[in-house]
């Protein structure tokens, strides 16, 4: 079982990573920690690079609590330790194994009849940086663009960009700078610059051409946020 828990979780940080998101670097604060919606208590641990930012319950969870999951939704899954006790027959000396599991959970975005009982979280109110705006309003045949809290991704499939909205960074530069990073991979579409670390097939983490879009992604945005000193 073990084994099988930490194939899932890599699995699912490298899948996160593929898709262009760190999930251990967020410049954002709200969203960030994702809670159980019955206890409002953060997951901890490996739990804050698995669950985007929101609210989770149990499929039981949702039972008691008279909500439904939507049909084709897709659960994520939150790890724990829990200890084994194995007693020795002949020395009758009880040693304490530590087991890995796991269980899957829902966001309550994934069920109908399940409200927020989280509370209105801390925003912060930025001017635009009109050199930055240029640049955003200036690229011609650009993806669709999205402001969801939580999750800073580019689809190459569906051609389409999602960053947290402004409000939730505490620095206006960190919002442009994290919105340049998807748009830089976006050009890489096969509709653009048709770049390997984003149209083929064999470009996943740890692959050269996964290694040279970052390349190519970082010496992009360093050099836009050094000339518009953002």
């Amino acid at each position: 079982m073990a084994n099988n828990v930490y194939e899932i979780v890599t699995n699912k940080i490298i899948e996160k990573l593929e898709q262009g998101t760190v999930p251990w670097q967020k410049p954002w604060i709200n969203g960030k920690v994702a809670v159980n919606w019955k206890t409002q208590k953060p997951y901890r641990g490996i739990n804050t690079m698995l669950l985007d930012s929101g609210e989770y319950l149990t499929f039981k969870q949702v039972q008691e609590a008279k909500g439904k999951v939507k049909k084709g939704a897709k659960s994520e899954i939150v790890v724990f330790w829990k200890w084994l006790e194995k007693e020795d027959k002949v020395s009758g000396d009880v040693e304490k194994i530590p087991m890995l599991r796991y269980y899957k959970v829902f966001n309550i975005n994934q069920c109908e009849g399940i409200e927020s009982k989280r509370k209105e979280e801390e925003t912060f109110e930025h001017n635009l940086i009109e050199e930055a705006e240029n640049i955003v309003k200036g690229y011609i045949n650009s993806p669709s663009l999205s402001w969801n809290s939580g999750r800073a991704f580019y689809q190459p499939i569906m051609d389409h960009v999602n960053v947290p909205t402004m409000k939730d960074f505490t620095k206006v530069e960190e919002y442009y700078s994290t919105l340049f990073h998807e748009f830089i991979h976006s050009t890489g579409h096969s509709n653009r610059l048709h770049r390997d670390g984003i149209t083929s097939a064999t470009a996943h983490f740890g692959s050269e051409e996964y290694s040279k879009e970052e390349l190519v992604e970082y010496v992009n945005r360093i050099s836009r946020v050094r000339r518009y000193n953002i």
